[in-house]
C-alpha cells in the first residue's frame, strides 16, 4: 500500500513480450461489472526507467481505491501472481523531445503523480544537458497519502538548483521536526499557489494531471498568465470507481 486508499501494483505481460513505455504514457485494464457488460480503466505507468524495457521487465501503477468500486473490487481481490487483461501503452502526456523551454511546471493530485514519477530519470538528463528547471506542485490531503514523497524529496535534494518539489496539503501538515515538514511545503490547494511561481508564455510548459476540477482551474488560471494551450498539457485522472 502506497496510502490508506491507494495500492501500488507491479505487473509483467504473461507473453514473454516487453512492454516499453513513454514517460507519461497510460494502459488500459479491461474487465467486466457484474452484469457482464465490458468496461475499462485507465492508470498512468508510475515505473522509474532509464532504458527501454525488455522481456520480463515490470512496469509499476498507482490504483485509487473508492468505496464501492468496480476497478476496486478488481484489485482488491487480486492475490499475487494475479493477472489482469489489459492494452497499451497509450497517449501523448510525455515530455516532447523538440521542447526548447526553460521550465516545466508539473502539477498534479493524488495518483496523477505517478507520470511525474516516470518522468525522472528524463528530467535528471534534461537538467544535465540543457539546464531545464522543474517545479513538482503535488496536492494531497495529508502527509500519509503523498505518493512517493521520499523519491520526489531525494530528486530536489540531487538538484536542488534545478527542481523544486512543493508538497500542497489540503487538510494536515506534516508534524514540525518530520522529513515532510520541510520548506516548499504548502497548506492548502495546489492551483492558490501558481503565483508563487509566475507562469509565463515564454519560458514555461505546464503538465496538469489529478483531479478534474484541479486540472479545469490550473488550465483556466494558466490561461490567465498567458501560456498558449500548446504549452498546458492535460491529463484527466480517470478513477477506479
Amino acid at each position: 500500500m502506497l496510502a490508506p486508499t491507494v495500492g501500488h501494483y507491479t505487473f509483467v505481460r504473461d507473453d514473454g513480450q516487453p512492454l516499453d513505455f513513454i514517460p507519461g504514457q497510460f494502459i488500459q485494464v479491461h474487465f467486466q461489472y457484474a452484469d457482464g457488460t465490458a468496461t475499462k480503466r485507465s492508470y498512468s505507468l508510475a515505473t522509474i526507467h532509464d532504458h527501454a524495457l525488455g522481456p520480463g521487465e515490470a512496469v509499476e501503477i498507482a490504483v485509487s481505491y473508492v468505496k464501492g468500486g468496480a476497478a476496486t473490487a478488481l484489485f482488491e481481490g487480486l492475490d499475487a501472481g494475479g493477472q489482469v487483461d489489459a492494452s497499451g501503452p497509450f497517449g501523448r502526456f510525455c515530455l516532447m523531445p523538440g521542447d526548447a523551454n526553460a521550465r516545466y511546471l508539473l502539477i498534479g493530485t493524488g495518483t496523477g503523480v505517478t507520470p511525474y514519477r516516470a518522468m525522472l530519470p528524463q528530467l535528471d538528463a534534461l537538467i544535465r544537458e540543457r539546464g531545464i528547471r522543474a517545479v513538482l506542485l503535488f496536492g494531497a490531503r495529508t502527509p500519509e497519502e503523498l505518493l512517493y514523497g521520499d523519491e520526489f524529496r531525494a530528486f530536489a535534494a540531487k538538484h536542488p538548483e534545478h527542481f523544486r518539489f512543493v508538497p500542497c496539503f489540503s487538510r494536515e501538515l506534516p508534524a514540525p521536526g518530520s522529513a515532510q515538514a520541510h520548506a516548499d511545503v504548502r497548506h492548502g490547494y495546489v492551483q492558490q499557489f501558481l503565483d508563487e511561481f509566475g507562469p509565463s508564455a515564454d519560458g514555461d510548459i505546464a503538465y496538469l494531471c489529478g483531479n478534474p476540477n484541479m486540472v479545469d482551474a490550473c488550465f483556466d488560471a494558466l490561461k490567465a498568465y498567458g501560456l498558449p494551450v500548446p504549452q498546458i498539457r492535460r491529463e484527466k485522472y480517470v478513477s477506479s470507481k
